[in-house]
């Protein structure tokens, strides 16, 4: 069973009250299997636009910060080899190796790639078998949300959040940046979405904005001070404090705890391994994804195991 924490009611109106209301509406005498396959579809598709993102977004930036670059300095950018107008809806998709633009049918997700056993159809160069699992573990977290919070608003923005912290991990394993074009919106949606309490109050989750981010501004600065390094990135704190907007402040230890452990069990293995050396940073974004996902999904058990 979840374990969740009480939520008072609030005096403000949740924009998800009419969302909830139409969804339980459309859905709510759908067969439960219907429900969950439109679910599962629905997750495929969001999960096939956040390789897109994945792919295209630090480009994006970079090529943002090359302009204010050129700006400032009055030097022309390097020319990248990439369109003049490149966001996340143009150009189409192409293959990255010979430039061969996906047709509507190679562009399915997931099928797409099975039908095609993982390679181009022109140069046949083999896909990373990241598109896929992104796309797969967006299915899961729409199934997820469905399944948690039943045919709700509250299903839709959990699958929201969960989307934005797959992409976010994505990128930060690539990159080892968290955009601000992503926390600071998900902050802001996170004390949003809790007008009403839909995760914890709007008081927790202002306090959890707060103190998510000093709690890793802190040690950020100790590791500084003791050991002269930075122990933690400026993305990790905002990333923090979006998840403690969402969850509330009393979320924010077992959030803490599970990433810790999980990202030093990652990193000893891959150590060990020779992935990695013991001193070579690791992203820290996907374990606070994770342990912000498991707290979403699961509640707070630690609390009840420790208080017995």
């Amino acid at each position: 069973m979840r374990a969740t924490l009480s939520v008072p009611d609030s005096p403000f109106n949740n924009p998800l009250s009419q969302i909830t209301a139409n969804l339980s509406a459309v859905f709510g005498t759908l067969p439960t299997g219907l429900q969950m396959a439109f679910a599962v579809m629905f997750g495929l598709v969001v999960g096939s636009f956040l390789n897109v993102v994945v792919h295209r977004l630090p480009i994006m930036l970079e090529r943002a910060w090359r302009a204010e670059v050129s700006e400032t300095t009055g030097q022309p950018p390097a020319d990248d080899g990439l369109p003049g107008r490149y966001n996340l809806w143009l150009p189409r998709s192409a293959c990255p190796r010979c430039g061969h633009t996906l047709k509507a049918w190679e562009n399915i997700p997931l099928l797409s790639y099975l039908v095609l056993r993982g390679r181009c159809s022109q140069c046949h160069t083999r896909v990373s078998l990241r598109y896929p699992a992104i796309e797969l573990v967006s299915a899961a977290c729409a199934a997820g949300a469905l399944v948690t919070f039943g045919a709700t608003g509250a299903a839709l923005a959990a699958f929201g959040l969960c989307a934005a912290l797959l992409a976010m991990s994505a990128i930060d394993i690539d990159t080892h940046l968290l955009p601000d074009s992503m926390t600071l919106p998900l902050l802001w949606a996170g004390l949003i979405i809790n007008f009403d309490g839909t995760f914890a109050t709007l008081h927790d989750s202002v306090l959890g904005a707060i103190a998510g981010y000093l709690a890793l501004w802190c040690v950020h600065w100790l590791f500084k001070l003791v050991r002269g390094i930075e122990g933690m990135g400026y993305g990790d704190f905002k990333l923090l404090a979006a998840l403690g907007a969402w969850l509330g402040w009393a979320a924010l230890p077992q959030i803490v705890l599970i990433s810790a452990v999980a990202g030093a069990v990652v990193g000893l293995l891959a150590t060990w391994r020779g992935r990695m050396r013991f001193e070579e940073p690791l992203p820290f974004g996907p374990f606070l994804a994770a342990g912000g996902a498991a707290t979403l999904f699961l509640g707070t058990p630690l609390y009840q195991i420790l208080g017995g």
